[in-house]
C-alpha cells in the first residue's frame, strides 16, 4: 500500500456525452435510460426485468437470492472478526482517545480562525420530524436496506448542542462517537468520477455555499487498524447542482476543478478537506462521493495516478441540517426540485443494521455563514477491488481534463456487494 512518486504524460481530448444530447453512438438503449435514472430520477420508467437482473429486488430468482446470502454472510463474518480484534483492544482505546483530542482541537481551530469567541453561543438547527411517506423502488433497494437507512436517518447527529460554554462540556460527549471497525458499505460511484485529480486540502475555489470541515478515518477491518498511506478522493457539486471536471451539458466543463481533491490517510488513517455543503440536483439528496485508492502513484505535479480501489462511498447528512442550508443564498437560487433522503434511490446502500451511515456535525457558530465541522469513520476492506466500479468519466492532465472514450457508464449505477 505504500504511495509512491513518478511521471505523468499527456493525453488528447475526446468528445463526451452532454446531459440533453447523449452519449456518442455506441452508448445507446439501456445506457440512456441508466443516464436518465441519475439525472432525472426517473426509474420507475426503467424495465423491471433489466433492474431485477442488474440488482435484485422483492422478485428474486433463487440464484439471486443464494448470491445475496453469499453476500450478506461474508459481510457479516468481517464485522464480526472486526468486533472481535477491536474489543478491549488498548490500541482502539487509544485511538478514540487521539480522535476525540484531534477533533476538539479541530472544533476549537477553525472557530477561532473564523474569530469566534470562546463564550459565543452556536447556532443551533430546529429538530422537525418529517412524517412524509415515500415510495422506494423495490427493484433497487431490498426493504432491509432501507429499513436500516430510515433507523439512522431518525437519530440526530446534530452534535451543537452538546456545547455549552457556559459549563464544562466533555470532549467525549461531544466527539467521542462514531469510533467502529464495522464494514462500511459501498455505495454506486456515479457518473462524475475525476480520476488524477489534485492533492489539496481546501477544495473550495472561492465558490460560494456553506463552509464545510470534512474529518474521515479510515479502519482496515482486518487488522482494525488505521488504513494509511491510503489516497482519498473525494467530489462533490456546487450550491446549485453543478459538478465541475466533466463536459456534460450543464456541468461546470473539463477545465474546472472545484470541489474536487485527494489526500493521503496520516498514521491514524485520517483526512481532512476543506468545502462547502453540497447542492442537489435532480432526483438525488445532498451527497459527497468517496473513493480510497491503495497503491496509487503521486506525481511531482501535485496529482496521483495507479493504484486500485478499495472504497468507494458516499455520505448523506440529516435531513434537518439539509432544509436549514436549503433555504439560504445560493442555495435558494437552484429550482430544480428537492429529492429527501428516504426518496433518493441510494441512500439505502449506504445503511446496514450496523453501521450509521450519516456523518456527525457541530455547527461552528451562531450562523451558517460561520460553516460546520463534519466527521465520521469509516471500515474497509484493503484487499478489495472495486476498479469496475468506479471508471473514470474524465481525467485531469497536463493543460486540463481529457474525456474518457471508454466511459463504462452501466458500471457506475450498481454497488459492489458489501451490504450485509
Amino acid at each position: 500500500m505504500n504511495i509512491t512518486t513518478g511521471q505523468r504524460g499527456g493525453g488528447k481530448a475526446l468528445p463526451y456525452w452532454s446531459r440533453q444530447s447523449g452519449f456518442p453512438a455506441k452508448y445507446s438503449g439501456l445506457t440512456m435510460m441508466f443516464k436518465s435514472l441519475f439525472e432525472l430520477g426517473v426509474a420507475v420508467v426503467l424495465s423491471l426485468s433489466v433492474l431485477v437482473a442488474a440488482h435484485p429486488g422483492e422478485n428474486l430468482s433463487t440464484r439471486q437470492i443464494r448470491d445475496e446470502v453469499d453476500n450478506a454472510h461474508v459481510v457479516n463474518i468481517i464485522n464480526s472478526r472486526a468486533l472481535e480484534a477491536c474489543q478491549n483492544n488498548p490500541e482502539v482505546k487509544a485511538r478514540k482517545e487521539r480522535a476525540i483530542a484531534r477533533r476538539a482541537a479541530t472544533f476549537a481551530r477553525l472557530r477561532e480562525e473564523r474569530g469566534l469567541n470562546e463564550g459565543e453561543e452556536t447556532y443551533e438547527i430546529s429538530q422537525r420530524h418529517n412524517n412524509e411517506t415515500h415510495m422506494y423502488l423495490a427493484a433497487w433497494l431490498h426493504r432491509r436496506s432501507v429499513a436500516d437507512f430510515r433507523k439512522w436517518a431518525a437519530l440526530s447527529h446534530n452534535k451543537t448542542g452538546s456545547v455549552d460554554f457556559n459549563k464544562e462540556s466533555t470532549n467525549s460527549e461531544i466527539f467521542g462517537s462514531n469510533t467502529s471497525c464495522i464494514l462500511t458499505p459501498d455505495n454506486a460511484n456515479g457518473p462524475y468520477f475525476v480520476s488524477q485529480e489534485h492533492i489539496r486540502t481546501d477544495v473550495t475555489e472561492n465558490v460560494p455555499g456553506v463552509p464545510m470541515h470534512i474529518e474521515l478515518q479510515f479502519i482496515d477491518v482486518n487488522t482494525c487498524k488505521p488504513a494509511t498511506q491510503l489516497l482519498i478522493d473525494t467530489w462533490s457539486c456546487n450550491a446549485t447542482g453543478q459538478y465541475s471536471g466533466v463536459s456534460a451539458r450543464g456541468e461546470g466543463g473539463l477545465g474546472t476543478t472545484y470541489l474536487r481533491g485527494v489526500q493521503p490517510t496520516d498514521e491514524d488513517g485520517v483526512v481532512s478537506f476543506d468545502t462547502i455543503f453540497p447542492g442537489h440536483y435532480q432526483g438525488r439528496a445532498t451527497h459527497q462521493h468517496l473513493i480510497a485508492h491503495v497503491g496509487a502513484t503521486t506525481l511531482p505535479n501535485g496529482t496521483y495516478t495507479g493504484g486500485r480501489v478499495a472504497h468507494l462511498s458516499q455520505l448523506f447528512f440529516d435531513q434537518n441540517l439539509r432544509d436549514a442550508i436549503e433555504a439560504t443564498a445560493p442555495y435558494n437560487t437552484n429550482r430544480i426540485p428537492k429529492t429527501s433522503n428516504l426518496a433518493d434511490q441510494f441512500t439505502g446502500y449506504a445503511a446496514t443494521s450496523k453501521y450509521d451511515p450519516l456523518p456527525n456535525y457541530i455547527l461552528l457558530g451562531n450562523g451558517l455563514s460561520n460553516g460546520l465541522f463534519v466527521w465520521a469513520e469509516l471500515g474497509l476492506n484493503t484487499s478489495s477491488n472495486w476498479d469496475y466500479y468506479a471508471p473514470h468519466a474524465s481525467t485531469w492532465k497536463e493543460g486540463g481534463g481529457y474525456n474518457n472514450p471508454n466511459f463504462n457508464f452501466l458500471a457506475v449505477a450498481f454497488p459492489p456487494p458489501t451490504h450485509g
